[in-house]
């Protein structure tokens, strides 16, 4: 088939390069216009583009969907189907119109659970035990259409945001695959979201992701790798904001207060609601990640100080 592959962070990358090793053909790529990123607020091309260039293929960069120039080349390009992977941007009907068998969006869960824009971030963030990835039919609704087909995975104790994104991208990519090759030989079966289970996952910010000692322990822990590696868990001692990577349970230690650090020569614990957790990664402010004991010992951090 012809396709006119949508996409903009690194997640949509498996899947494009599967598209492109496959026999389908990719006649263009859509993706988000190029935006400032670093320290220096370069110009920068998203990473789907970047894929795009080095393999040849035509790059379109509307600023919106609804753009009369956008919609007039996505026709004169008569895609059969356009499958899209973290475009990031809404898609009008009369752009979903265009493709003979529409828009194939690859989710990031197990829908109708989580829809919306962080569905990795929610599912560990709750304490889900399983999640996947989804193919469904993209309609004017947020990722309510038809789904194709699935892949589940186990979401393990050590799995982060990032982690998890990275394998599900993996998987997800092959589904992709799977699913054109069904559309194409008219195997495909798609099927409607059932009415319960439904939940939805926004964008997670900086301002979500302060981490909160009060919780339990469990509930900081699923906090911090949900939010690892964006947008970063935090949290405050005295003026300077840290940002905190995942954590180890201490079930074993109880008798720190919310917050309230306990210093070692090897580990540096802060208490919860329950019990404490080992911090692991720390970032102060304007340096580099460190070891938690490693940057205790240089911060002068002593047994009794409170995050907050």
């Amino acid at each position: 088939m012809r396709l006119v592959f949508a996409g903009t962070p690194a997640p949509a990358l498996p899947t494009l390069a599967a598209l492109i090793n496959s026999h389908h053909d990719v006649v263009a790529v859509v993706t988000r216009p190029d935006a400032q990123t670093g320290r220096g607020r370069r110009m920068a091309m998203s990473e789907v583009a970047e894929l795009a260039e080095e393999s040849g293929i035509p790059i379109l960069r509307p600023q919106k969907a609804s753009d009369p120039d956008f919609l007039a080349e996505l026709t004169s390009l008569a895609p059969d189907a356009c499958p899209v992977v973290a475009y990031g941007a809404l898609l009008p009907q009369e752009v979903l119109d265009i493709p003979r068998f529409g828009w194939i969006n690859l989710h990031f869960s197990l829908l109708p659970a989580w829809r919306g824009a962080a569905p990795v971030q929610h599912a560990i963030w709750r304490g889900d035990d399983i999640t996947g990835a989804t193919t469904f039919q993209l309609e004017a609704g947020m990722d309510t259409g038809p789904v194709f087909g699935t892949v589940v995975t186990p979401i393990r104790p050590s799995d982060t945001a990032g982690t998890l994104l990275v394998e599900l991208a993996e998987s997800g990519a092959e589904l992709m695959v799977r699913t054109l090759d069904a559309i194409e030989s008219g195997e495909a079966s798609p099927v409607a979201q059932p009415p319960d289970g439904v939940s939805y996952a926004p964008k997670i910010v900086t301002e979500d992701a302060r981490i909160d000692w009060s919780v339990p322990a469990i509930a900081v822990d699923r906090m911090i790798r949900a939010c690892t590696p964006q947008p970063g868990a935090w949290t405050t001692r005295g003026d300077d904001r840290l940002k905190l990577g995942p954590v180890t349970l201490r079930p074993d230690i109880s008798n720190l207060s919310s917050g309230e650090f306990a210093v070692g020569k090897n580990e540096v614990l802060v208490g919860t609601a329950t019990h404490a957790v080992a911090l692991g990664v720390v970032r102060a402010p304007g340096k580099r990640d460190m070891p938690a004991p490693d940057w205790a010992r240089g911060a002068r951090i002593v047994s009794g100080e409170r995050l907050t």
